[in-house]
This record gives C-alpha cells, sequence and structure tokens, in this order.
C-alpha cells in the first residue's frame, strides 16, 4: 500500500502545486522588494540568495543518495519505481527552481555590487559553472534511471556525492574569504 502512494500522481500533483505555490510567495516578496526598494535591499537578496544556494545543495547532495540506491533496485520493481518519482520530483520540485533562483539572484548581487570585478568573484562564478555542470549530469541520470537505461555502479554515484561538497566548499570560501 505504501509504495502505491509513493508512485500514484495525486501526490506529486499536490506536490508540485505547493512547489508552485513557495515558488510564487518567494517571487512576489522579490517583487515587493524591488518595487518598495527598502534601504536593505541588499540585504534581502543575499538572504534570499543564500536561501536558494541551500535548497539547491540539499537536492544536490540528496540526488546521489537516491541513485545508490536506486542502482541496487531491480528495474521495474515497485522500488525502482518509487525512486523514480522521487528523483523526478526532487529535480522538478526543487532542485531546478533552487538553481534558476540561486543563479538569477548571484548575478544580480555580482553585476549591483561587485561589478563582476575581483579574482574571487570570478573563481566563485566558476565553481559556480562547474556545479551547474553536476546538476545537468545529475539531470541526465534522472532521465537515465526513468528508462531504466543506468550504467552507473553504486560506486559512481557514492563518488558523484562528493563532487557537490568539494565545489560547494570552494564557493563559500571564494565568497566569504575573497582570498585574491
Amino acid at each position: 500500500m505504501t509504495m502505491e502512494r509513493q508512485v500514484d500522481r495525486a501526490p506529486g500533483r499536490r506536490a508540485r502545486i505547493r512547489a508552485f505555490v513557495a515558488i510564487g510567495i518567494f517571487v512576489a516578496l522579490l517583487a515587493g522588494l524591488f518595487v518598495y526598494q527598502p534601504d536593505n535591499l541588499y540585504l534581502w537578496i543575499k538572504a534570499l540568495h543564500i536561501i536558494a544556494v541551500m535548497s539547491w545543495m540539499a537536492a544536490l547532495l540528496y540526488m546521489p543518495r537516491l541513485f545508490i540506491y536506486h542502482t541496487d533496485a531491480e528495474p521495474g520493481s515497485p522500488q525502482s519505481e518509487t525512486f523514480k518519482m522521487m528523483e523526478q520530483r526532487l529535480l522538478k520540485v526543487i532542485m531546478n527552481p533552487a538553481m534558476m533562483i540561486s543563479w538569477v539572484l548571484g548575478l544580480y548581487l555580482a553585476w549591483s555590487v561587485y561589478g563582476f570585478q575581483g579574482g574571487w568573484l570570478h573563481a566563485k562564478l566558476l565553481f559556480v559553472v562547474l556545479l551547474t555542470g553536476v546538476h545537468v549530469l545529475f539531470s541526465r541520470a534522472v532521465r537515465s534511471f526513468a528508462r531504466d537505461e543506468n550504467t552507473r555502479s553504486a560506486r559512481y554515484w557514492r563518488l558523484m556525492n562528493e563532487a557537490p561538497t568539494v565545489l560547494m566548499i570552494a564557493i563559500v570560501i571564494m565568497a566569504v574569504v575573497k582570498p585574491f
């Protein structure tokens, strides 16, 4: 019975609606900030950027864990179908929107505050581009798993689980320490 609920379309539809409402509230808050133009607009944008990045990172760290477990599930089994649904929802409801918001707000901050100047900022942007590449790799893997065509081992996905962490560390150091 539990497996049927995980792959049923109704919970997915409700999750999608909740996600769209949350994104709508987020966008409305942003629009309100730009219309109102509070003195601390920079801090608001920075806070929203951090929230989006945290959501994106949570998804990037969780997705390979799903792949590890999915790799061990027999294709076509109820477990495999459940993992397919979980991966799709994580990608479409959390990972993609969080990445887009992170990029938009990050680029806004890079332009409005720093004028795209600074070696640390260029390095940070390079690491964010690499993190986006990891995101794309995971997105392709979701499609591969959905077609029951995964060719990667659980060991590969365990190693790939480290890529977002290493890139996140580099990004945070660039943003906070600004070493050059």
